[in-house]
């Protein structure tokens, strides 16, 4: 059985390209969709009935490294797990990760002679070994990073507009101009911790730009939004 994986983090993506290139590569993909989910695998309602349902010989599709996990420890974790369990992982983004190569490089031993040169070829054999591990590890770190220096340069942005005297957040008795609700809403989507971000409820209302009582008054618009 074939499963196609699409995860997106805010409302302001869109899911349909993941399902796109899924399908052009895996016509018969099933297709699981997550909308609106944290950083890493853990809490995913979706991707935890796939976990539970998939068996041996089945293949999990993702669009990217990206969408099984952001987080580089949780997501090499449980590479491992399923490629032990014998679940095949394609990554259409980052093919020389995908299961079957790791197997192939794991499998590619060099052959022993019967000889002392055997020490040698044993070492050189775990050295592939580990060198596919790391390609692996280093793919979920990769993914792990970008978010991150998205993060900061946020961070540093807002810095820098506040040094240059520019307004950072929502003025005390302003009235808010309805086209940045949609963008306040996606930012509290991405980084709130109660949508499965990283920042408190000060930074993301820096960040989203809007009063204290706008921006609860968002996060309570939102959660109603998700309840539906």
């Amino acid at each position: 059985m074939e499963y196609g994986y699409c995860r997106i983090s805010t409302k302001s993506q869109n899911i349909d390209r993941q399902e796109r290139n899924i399908l052009a590569a895996y016509p018969n993909a099933t297709i699981v969709k997550e909308i609106f989910t944290g950083t890493t695998f853990q809490g995913r309602e979706r991707m935890e009935k796939l976990l539970k349902k998939v068996k041996q010989g089945d293949t999990i599709i993702f669009d990217s490294v990206s969408r099984m996990s952001r987080n580089a420890e949780d997501g090499f974790a449980l590479y491992e797990k399923l490629y032990a369990d014998g679940i095949h992982l394609v990554f259409l983004k980052e093919p020389h990760i995908n299961t079957d190569t790791y197997k192939k490089a794991l499998s590619a031993k060099v052959s022993l002679t019967g000889d002392k040169i055997d020490f040698i070829l044993e070492g050189v054999n775990r050295y592939l070994m580990e060198l596919a591990k790391e390609q692996i590890r280093l793919a979920f770190e990769q993914a792990q990073k970008e978010v991150d220096d998205l993060r900061q340069r946020t961070k540093e942005g807002m810095v820098t507009a506040k040094r240059n005297g520019k307004q950072i957040g929502h003025k005390e008795g302003a009235t808010l101009h309805v086209k940045k609700k949609e963008p306040a809403k996606a930012a509290i989507l991405q980084y709130s911790r109660d949508f499965g971000g990283s920042l408190c409820d000060k930074d993301v209302m820096t960040l989203a730009r809007v009063s204290p009582m706008t921006y609860y008054k968002y996060k309570k618009e939102l959660k109603q939004e998700q309840s539906v």
